[in-house]
């Protein structure tokens, strides 16, 4: 601006009064005092003039930029800061034309920021909408992708109103949430149903490598048998080589008792088969007897004595599978009758008959009632195995719960069969008639 203008700007918006150089009131803000006249009144009013082009090029470069920008919203501040200066910044022009033109700008910059923050109102509605559309997701690998996609797309779309800031936030945050935590689980379980599937497994190892040296060559073929059963019914899917070593590991064990058990046979190749079974069969039946004789016998003699005959039971070996199982029946049920006798026994010495209530009859009956509320006892367990074991689903995966419920249903059984045994034989005894 030429001198002469720039004079006339300086008197149409500003004098000098006294030794002060001020600019006069406009818009509502009222005359201020903007400096001092150093030497000449004209120069300081020139002076200050210059100063404001100064202001006005600033301003002037802020809206060009505006102008040409795609992101508006990022001058808004800049554009506060100008006018907020209008107000103190020491100078002589036409402040009202600049605020004008700022206020005009910011309106222009605050409507881009509408217009922008509707937009991505409209974006991230649409991404939580996909989130949510995905958090049930089971695809993992396909969805886990997605999502970090759309996490990064939420990035960088930019802010909405702040009303709806954190609202938002907090429904997309929830929605990636939900899949994430869903995913984590599932790996988890997965994670452990493969760690008790290895563990079933080692457990079985275990059991076979602690068989494999076995000299019970019948019993423990029977037992390794149905722990190879067990394997079978474990299931589950394992990595390829920790599948591989357990197998191997478990199978080698088995190898090594079957083995020794065919170089056990073939040791016995001397007698004839027939001969070595009826052998093992008349041992078996001697151990019976043996152990039926035990009711005879002091009761802490005869259990110590049972224990011996279960011992040299062990060593007794196989005998006709058709035979096998009735003549271990009727041992096992007369060792049964000498354990049967000393739990009793030792029942009834903690609780003594009263003084004159303590005769052999009584001592009889309080015995004999003693067993009857045993029998009591073993019904009512025995009635609660069978309730399970009718409520047991056909799964495979429940056969060998299901074995084991009938394995203690059978033992029960014995038990109840053994203590009414037991009651007849104190009668008899005793001279009581059956019916007593």
């Amino acid at each position: 601006m030429e001198t002469k203008d720039l004079s006339e700007e300086a008197h149409k918006y500003g004098y000098v009064e006294g030794n002060q150089v001020w600019l006069k009131p406009f818009m509502h803000y009222p005359a201020r005092q903007v400096g001092e006249v150093k030497e000449v009144p004209e120069e300081s009013l020139l002076y200050f003039a210059n100063r404001f082009e100064n202001f006005r090029q600033k301003v002037d470069a802020l809206l060009e930029k505006i102008e040409t920008s795609e992101n508006k919203g990022s001058f808004l501040m800049k554009v506060l800061h100008l006018k907020e200066q209008i107000e103190k910044y020491d100078a002589i022009g036409d402040f009202e034309a600049l605020h004008t033109r700022l206020t005009a700008a910011e309106e222009e910059i605050k409507e881009a920021i509408a217009r922008n923050r509707n937009k991505n109102l409209s974006t991230k509605i649409t991404l939580i909408q996909q989130a949510e559309a995905l958090q049930d997701s089971i695809d993992w690998p396909e969805t886990t992708e997605k999502l970090k996609e759309l996490r990064q797309t939420w990035i960088k779309t930019g802010p909405v109103d702040k009303n709806l800031t954190e609202e938002l936030e907090e429904r997309f945050k929830a929605a990636v949430e939900v899949f994430f935590t869903r995913k984590k689980e599932f790996f988890q379980d997965k994670k452990d149903m493969l760690s008790r599937t290895v563990d079933k497994y080692r457990a079985l190892i275990s059991q076979s490598e602690a068989l494999k040296n076995s000299e019970e060559w019948e019993e423990t073929s029977k037992k390794l048998k149905d722990l190879q059963n067990q394997w079978k019914e474990i299931g589950g899917t394992l990595p390829r080589k920790l599948s591989n070593d357990l197998w191997n590991s478990f199978r080698a064990a088995n190898n090594h008792f079957f083995e020794r058990l065919k170089k056990h046979i073939n040791s016995q190749k001397t007698e004839s088969k027939e001969k070595y079974l009826e052998e093992n069969l008349e041992k078996k039946k001697s151990l019976v007897a043996q152990a039926d004789d035990l009711l005879n016998e002091p009761v802490q003699v005869a259990v110590s004595k049972a224990k011996e005959l279960q011992a040299a039971w062990k060593k007794v070996g196989p005998v006709k599978q058709e035979e096998s199982d009735a003549v271990w029946e009727s041992f096992l049920v007369a060792c049964d009758k000498i354990f049967e006798l000393s739990s009793l026994e030792h029942y009834m010495r903690k609780r003594p008959l009263p003084e004159g209530k303590d005769g052999p009859n009584d001592q009889l009956h309080a015995r004999i009632n003693a067993l009857r509320d045993f029998i009591k006892h073993d019904k009512q367990e025995l009635e609660v195995l069978e309730t399970n074991l009718g409520r047991l689903n056909p799964n495979p995966s429940n056969e060998t719960f299901r074995t084991m419920l009938e394995g203690k249903i059978k033992n029960f059984n014995r038990k109840i069969r053994t203590k009414t045994e037991l009651i007849e034989l104190l009668k008899a005894k005793h001279g009581v008639q059956k019916d007593a």
